[in-house]
């Protein structure tokens, strides 16, 4: 297996740019229906293949002209048990799913890597249930059983690292990691927030951060936000204790809140030169944040102006080479 795990964001300072809202972009731009918002669906065939080839390779285009590392997603978030039924999958068709979503962005990756930067294999796991609004409220132990599944399965394969993004509960995130822990892989937790800048648990940010750690002896990599505005955490962040600890951004364009965009039947794709203007205020002020990409509502205009708002930025060790 091919790995690039010495090179992730914790261990440098390196800048990583990410995609963006990879399902918002099928459904809304590109016209492409997604059964319960499941990219992974999309390999079954070689339309959908297409498609998804082309929207990464925008972006490992854009890292490259940047000169940025990449943490390239497995297209996965909801390639679980929980959805399996819905999706008409048997659990073995889940676990395949899984080996060649990883497979088929390892071919991306390995046509991009030509270059000096690092592009990283990321496998993304998505909470069970509803990110917006949690199902239910899961306990660690329960969380760490139900996702050391998926997180089996990856283990499989060729990732760097895994990543649970959009997660609404501090019990499940400690459960993902103690699973990825268990097979030896670094993992990443990325948090949602609402408008008020705590969990959709209710939780407070830093609350939710520091209780993982606790729970974990500091297992995580490193920790992000994402499907939320700027506007949305950022005093949130200013009673968040060890701050250090975040990252990365991969936020909306959007203002909207959580039940505003679930009941959305359009884009609000927001504005992505004063989305940029936010990450480069925020970049400013946490300098080891080296990690910056989109998430709902927004597409590659919208990570092409954030890298070039960081690449203006002066800093020396997160400046995006020329």
């Amino acid at each position: 297996m091919m790995t690039m795990r010495a090179q992730l964001p914790q261990s440098n300072r390196r800048l990583f740019l990410t995609d963006a809202g990879l399902e918002t972009d099928l459904i809304f731009n590109q016209r492409i229906p997604l059964r319960e918002f499941a990219a992974h669906t999309l390999l079954t065939g070689s339309a959908g293949r297409a498609a998804l080839t082309r929207y990464y390779r925008g972006f490992l285009e854009l890292a490259r002209r940047y000169g940025t590392g990449f943490v390239l997603d497995s297209p996965t978030w909801r390639a679980q048990r929980h959805w399996a039924d819905a999706l008409g999958a048997t659990i073995e068709e889940m676990a395949a799913i899984n080996r060649e979503a990883v497979e088929f962005v390892a071919v991306l990756r390995d046509e991009f890597s030509a270059g000096r930067n690092p592009i990283l294999l990321n496998g993304v796991i998505g909470p069970r249930g509803d990110a917006y609004a949690p199902d239910a409220r899961i306990s660690a132990a329960d969380a760490e059983r139900y996702h050391a599944e998926q997180i089996g399965w990856l283990a499989q394969t060729d990732v760097d690292m895994i990543s649970a993004m959009t997660f609404a509960q501090s019990a499940e995130a400690i459960g993902v990691v103690r699973a990825a822990r268990t097979v030896g892989l670094p993992a990443v937790v990325s948090f949602t927030v609402e408008t008020d800048g705590a969990l959709p648990s209710g939780q407070p940010l830093g609350e939710a951060i520091a209780e993982v750690d606790a729970a974990t002896d500091r297992s995580a990599a490193y920790f992000m936000i994402n499907c939320a505005h700027p506007d949305h955490f950022r005093s949130a962040l200013s009673v968040v204790e060890e701050i250090e600890r975040i990252r990365g951004l991969r936020c909306n364009a959007s203002r909207c809140s959580h039940a505003e965009l679930d009941a959305a039947e359009t884009l609000d794709d927001g504005d992505p030169l004063e989305l940029a203007e936010c990450y480069a205020e925020l970049a400013g002020a946490m300098p080891w944040m080296n990690v910056f990409g989109g998430c709902c509502g927004t597409d590659l205009r919208h990570v092409a102006a954030i890298a070039d708002a960081l690449s203006g930025q002066g800093n020396a060790d997160r400046r995006v080479a020329s």
